[in-house]
């Protein structure tokens, strides 16, 4: 038995599904996401809850139904609070500021500034020129998007430059000893 699969979906107030088939849509204040389920599970919403139940007790049934469960409790956390991604960077000279509404211009100690355009459905933030915020709905293109920025300069062990997300820990080094 699924122990996150057993688990109803609550949903808050302003928030309103549909179920019609196998696929669920969720509108919130932030906006609208859509989910379609397998075969092996049958999603119904009563009143403000949203049960996954699965179709049969086969190990594909038993994994969609956790996994379903979990999609629809991030469609109704995306549609209600959002998704944040927070990155750092680290590095003289290294620095990032919107050019624009829709570029991130990173100085990421290349002879060029890279350029990176922002996807519509993502909000991208630069309170300071060594902090990037990435917000949006959907967890999977925060995350992405996130990764992207994170892939033109990862982070280096002996002195930590490149950038980073906010929470994460770089295993550093020792330099060359004499």
């Amino acid at each position: 038995m699924s122990r996150i699969g057993k688990k109803p979906v609550e949903m808050p107030a302003g928030v309103s599904a549909v179920v019609a088939g196998q696929s669920i849509e969720v509108k919130g204040p932030k906006g609208t996401r859509s989910f379609s389920a397998t075969d092996d599970v049958t999603i119904t919403v009563d009143d403000n809850v949203i049960s996954v139940k699965p179709r049969g007790m086969s190990k594909r049934a038993r994994q969609q139904w956790g996994m379903t469960r979990t999609q629809i409790s991030n469609l109704v956390q995306g549609v209600t609070v959002g998704f944040k991604k927070e990155l750092e960077i680290n590095g003289i000279g290294y620095r990032a500021a919107l050019q624009g509404s829709n570029v991130l211009k990173l100085s990421l100690g290349y002879s060029h500034d890279v350029l990176f355009d922002i996807p519509s459905d993502v909000i991208i933030t630069v309170p300071k020129n060594t902090h990037i915020i990435v917000e949006g709905i959907d967890q999977q293109v925060v995350g992405q998007v996130a990764a992207n920025i994170r892939a033109w300069r990862k982070p280096e062990p002996y002195k930590g430059k490149g950038i980073k997300y906010k929470d994460e820990f770089i295993f550093r080094k020792e330099g060359k000893k004499k």
